[in-house]
C-alpha cells in the first residue's frame, strides 16, 4: 500500500525539490518518458533511481556546505574575537 506522505520539511522548498527532481530525471536519461507517460506510469526502479540519486546529490551538497563551514579562515576573513 502506498503511503503519501511527501510533506517537505520545509514548505516552500518544494518548488526546488520539484525542480530538482526533474534535474535528476534529466541526468538519468529519463525525462522525455516522464514527459510521454507521467510519473504514475514509470516503473518503481526508475522512481527510485531518481529518488536515489536525489538524495546522493542532496549529501554531496550538504557535505560540501560543511566542508566550506569549517574551511579555516585566514587572518583577513576571520572575524575578530573579542
Amino acid at each position: 500500500m502506498a503511503r503519501n506522505n511527501r510533506t517537505p520539511a520545509l514548505p516552500e522548498a518544494e518548488p526546488s525539490l520539484d525542480r530538482f527532481k526533474y534535474e535528476v530525471a534529466d541526468e538519468l536519461g529519463l525525462l522525455d518518458k516522464i514527459k510521454r507517460e507521467g510519473w504514475e506510469n514509470m516503473t518503481t526502479r526508475e522512481v527510485g533511481k531518481v529518488g536515489g540519486h536525489m538524495v546522493r546529490k542532496m549529501i554531496q551538497m550538504a557535505e560540501e556546505s560543511l566542508v566550506d563551514e569549517n574551511s579555516p579562515q585566514t587572518p583577513e576573513t576571520s572575524p575578530d574575537l573579542k
